[in-house]
């Protein structure tokens, strides 16, 4: 967590309260969360005075482009929040690690208890620099490899499946290309960008399929069905503004939860009983990871 959903929630808020402010001022606390950077200082001289063109996102990244053609990338971690305050006057939040001024007032803090999630400014790379990027195999719309161009450090993410859709066909390839379990495949950011572990059981569950069934087990009906649910759970969640867990560590601009959590099928639901078939859901550790399905729904 934060995953997809939760991540383009953010993006369309943050298109809404950001695009064309000025950025009059950023304070860090500590260098951990502009680690890319020489120092502190140095990732404050290339936002300060610049002004927000827009707000993007691949995968689990949100990427504002700037009028100084870099942009600042945001990557929230395991538990990062971004919150707005309408006036510097508002009291921290704690955990807060990031805080962006702007010259027509308010503030938006990069919040993260865990201190996985990141930020940096990308500067663009000569011609030259371009043509040397090796891309993800599975980018394959021109528009996301211009993306990734543009932003070098997340090069080598596959694609997004809001951003890029595929035909069932290329989905397939790619599933069959690459003989992992499914789960892995559905996590692996160099495939797939912006899916974790809660939504790829989410969708595991709705395509009726087991997290270790090989790849490249799967016959043409399940690839589509696959497929199909990728897309669908992907765009339920981003219209019940995405999942917030038990812990709530997830929410939005205005520090309010996501609705999806409650439309969960399997995912935190170990020992209840599958709405589908009435048997119990499972959990299981994968790769150290809490994991959850139906037996009896999913082969």
């Amino acid at each position: 967590m934060p995953e997809l959903p939760e991540v383009e929630t953010l993006r369309s808020d943050l298109s809404r309260e950001i695009v064309g402010k000025k950025i009059k001022a950023v304070t860090v606390d500590n260098g951990r969360w502009v680690r890319r950077h020489k120092s502190a200082k140095a990732f404050r001289d290339l936002l300060e005075g610049q002004t927000i063109k827009a707000v993007e996102r691949v995968g689990k990244y949100l990427l504002i482009p700037l009028d100084s053609g870099n942009t600042l990338v945001l990557h929230l971690g395991m538990s990062g929040q971004l919150h707005r305050a309408k006036t510097p006057k508002t009291p921290k939040i704690k955990h807060t690690h990031i805080v962006f001024g702007f010259t027509q007032g308010g503030e938006l803090w990069f919040v993260d208890p865990r201190t996985f999630g990141e930020a940096f400014v990308s500067v663009p790379l000569n011609e030259a620099g371009q043509a040397a990027l090796q891309l993800s195999d599975s980018v394959v719309n021109a528009e996301a490899r211009v993306l990734r161009r543009r932003i070098s450090e997340l090069h080598e993410l596959g694609f997004d499946p809001v951003e890029s859709m595929l035909t069932w066909e290329q989905f397939g390839y790619f599933l069959h290309h690459k003989p992992v379990q499914l789960k892995a495949f559905l996590m692996d950011q160099h495939t797939i960008a912006g899916i974790g572990n809660v939504y790829s059981d989410e969708i595991l569950f709705a395509a009726g399929l087991r997290y270790d069934r090989l790849s490249s087990s799967l016959s043409t009906t399940e690839v589509r069905r696959l497929y199909r649910a990728l897309v669908e759970i992907l765009a339920e969640a981003i219209k019940h503004r995405g999942s917030s867990l038990a812990d709530e560590q997830y929410r939005d601009l205005e520090g309010r939860t996501g609705n999806f959590s409650q439309f969960h099928e399997v995912y935190d639901r170990a020992g209840l009983a599958c709405r589908r078939c009435r048997n119990t859901v499972q959990k299981v550790k994968w790769k150290d990871r809490n994991t959850y399905f139906c037996d009896h729904c999913q082969i």
